[in-house]
C-alpha cells in the first residue's frame, strides 16, 4: 500500500515551502528516516525511501560543515529522491534545502511540531495509512481500556451486545465490519470503515448514531485489540473453558491476541458476560489469575487434608 505525499500534508498541515511538484509522490514505507549520518558523509545506509525528518540536531551538525560539504551533501541526499523532506519546529530550513527541493521536485515542509512528538505521531499515522489491512466480520468495542472484538454468526446479536455495553459507559469503535492492521508485532489496532463510523445496526430498530444518541464519549475511533470473543449456540457436546485456566490465542499478522468462546442460550446476559470477561482480561494483563489462585489454594487444601490423613 501506499499514501500520497499531499495527504500527509492536509492531514498535518504542513507548511510546503518549496518542491510542490512532488506533493503526488507516494509514500511506501511506515518508517521515518533521520538523515544525521548521512549529513556525516556516510550514505552507506541511507534509507531514501522513507520520508525525511530534520530536527534541532541535524540542523546544528549541517552549520558546522563548510560550505561545499553542504551543497555536496544536501545534493546527494536529494539525488535519491526521497518522498519529501520535513522540518521539525525548532529546526531552520538552510536555503541549500529551499534550491535543491526546487531543482528536484521534492516537497520541503515544515512542522510545528518538536522532532520527537512529530516522529512519533508520523509513525503512527503512516502505519495506520500504510500498513497491510484486513476486513473482519465483528462488532469492537472498549470495555474498560480493554478493545474486545466480538465475533459470531448473524443474529446472535454482536450489535445489541454493543448497544448495552456502550449504554454502561463503554465505548463503541466499530460495528458489523472492522478494519483492523498490525502497528508493530504485538499491537493489532481496529477500527470502523470511514463509512460505517458511529453507526450500529439494530435488527428491529434500522440504523442508529451511537453519539447522537449517547454522546461523543460513546464513541472511540481506534482501540488496540487485546481480546477475541466468539459467540456460538450453546451446545451440549463442546468441551467449554470451566475454569478459566485455558490460555487460547488467535493470530493476525504476527501477532497473537487472546481468544475465548462463550456459549448463548436462553437466560445468559451475554453483555455482561462480554463485560466480565473483558475487565477479567484486564486484570490479567496486570498479573492476577483468579482461575490460577483457586487451583492453587485447592491444591494446598488438599495437600493438608493428606497430611492431617497420614
Amino acid at each position: 500500500m501506499s499514501l500520497i505525499i499531499n495527504e500527509v500534508v492536509k492531514d498535518f498541515k504542513f507548511e510546503v515551502i518549496t518542491g510542490d511538484k512532488g506533493l503526488n509522490n507516494e509514500v511506501t514505507k511506515a518508517q521515518v528516516s533521520r538523515p544525521g549520518i548521512e549529513l556525516a558523509g556516510l550514505f552507506d545506509f541511507y534509507e531514501f525511501d522513507r520520508i525525511q525528518v530534520l530536527g534541532s540536531k541535524e540542523i546544528a551538525f549541517f552549520w558546522w560543515l563548510n560550505e561545499q560539504d553542504q551543497e555536496i551533501r544536501v545534493d546527494m541526499l536529494f539525488q535519491k529522491k526521497p518522498p519529501m523532506f520535513i522540518f521539525s519546529k525548532n529546526a531552520t530550513i538552510p536555503e541549500v534545502f529551499i534550491r535543491k527541493g526546487s531543482e528536484y521536485g521534492i516537497p520541503i515542509a515544515k512542522s510545528t511540531k518538536k522532532t520527537s512528538a512529530l516522529i512519533s505521531s508520523l509513525y503512527q499515522y503512516l502505519n495506520g495509512k500504510i500498513s497491510e489491512r484486513k476486513s473482519l466480520h465483528g462488532t469492537l468495542v472498549d470495555i474498560s481500556g480493554i478493545g474486545v472484538l466480538i465475533r459470531g454468526k448473524s443474529g446472535l446479536g454482536k450489535s445489541e451486545v454493543a448497544l448495552e455495553l456502550v449504554r454502561r459507559g463503554h465505548q463503541l469503535v466499530a460495528d458489523d465490519r472492522v478494519d483492523v492492521y498490525q502497528r508493530e508485532p504485538g499491537v493489532i489496532i481496529g477500527e470502523a470503515p470511514e463509512l460505517l463510523r458511529k453507526y450500529l445496526e439494530i435488527r428491529g430498530i434500522g440504523i442508529v448514531n451511537i453519539v447522537k444518541l449517547f454522546g461523543a464519549k460513546a464513541f472511540k475511533e481506534n482501540k488496540k485489540i487485546m481480546l477475541v470473543i466468539d459467540l456460538e449456540q450453546w451446545d451440549q457436546k463442546s468441551d467449554y473453558d470451566r475454569l478459566g485456566l485455558d490460555h487460547n490465542t488467535i493470530k493476525f499478522f504476527d501477532t497473537d491476541v487472546h481468544h475465548i468462546k462463550i456459549p448463548i442460550s436462553e437466560g445468559r446476559n451475554v453483555a455482561s458476560l462480554v463485560e466480565v470477561a473483558a475487565v477479567n482480561a484486564r486484570i490479567k494483563y496486570l498479573g492476577e489469575n483468579a482461575a490460577l489462585e483457586f487451583t492453587q489454594a485447592l491444591d494446598e487444601e488438599l495437600l493438608r487434608k493428606n497430611k492431617l490423613e497420614e
